[in-house]
């Protein structure tokens, strides 16, 4: 049976070390996080609300953005909200981690910028936590 771990072992025992030539190396393999956020990323910048702006302080790096709120009707009207995504190596099937960067008093929301919302747990008491189905939208 063949499996991606020996086909890999055998492309590289053909090419060599990976040692020797890092850089084709990074440029032949692209993780499947990367694919998963260059569509993820365009349909998220599509489809955002007039109220919400992504920054990308690197735009090489898709993985880690920043998302600015700023609300138009309820109680936080008028504010301004920022918040920092990363997307770990393992996403989809583990979620982005979300910080809000600005100080705010939130139920949800604690202190020093970490959310409380099971949507963002890998795994949730009540069942609704993450699942590789999910997208950053």
């Amino acid at each position: 049976m063949l499996t991606l771990a020996s086909k890999l072992k055998r492309d590289d025992g053909v090419r060599g070390p990976r040692a020797s030539n890092p850089a084709s190396d990074s440029t032949r393999r692209v993780s499947v996080r990367d694919k998963l956020l260059v569509k993820e990323v365009a349909e998220l910048e599509a489809n955002l609300p007039c109220t919400c702006k992504v920054n990308f302080p690197d735009p090489n790096k898709l993985h880690y953005f920043q998302l600015t709120v700023i609300p138009d009707e309820g109680y936080y009207q008028g504010g301004k909200f920022q918040f920092e995504i990363e997307v770990p190596d393992a996403y989809n099937m583990v979620p982005p981690k979300v910080k809000c960067l600005t100080r705010i008093w939130h139920p949800n929301i604690t202190e020093t910028g970490e959310i409380c919302l099971s949507l963002l747990r890998e795994h949730s008491i009540d069942g609704t936590g993450w699942a590789p189905t999910r997208t950053l939208k």
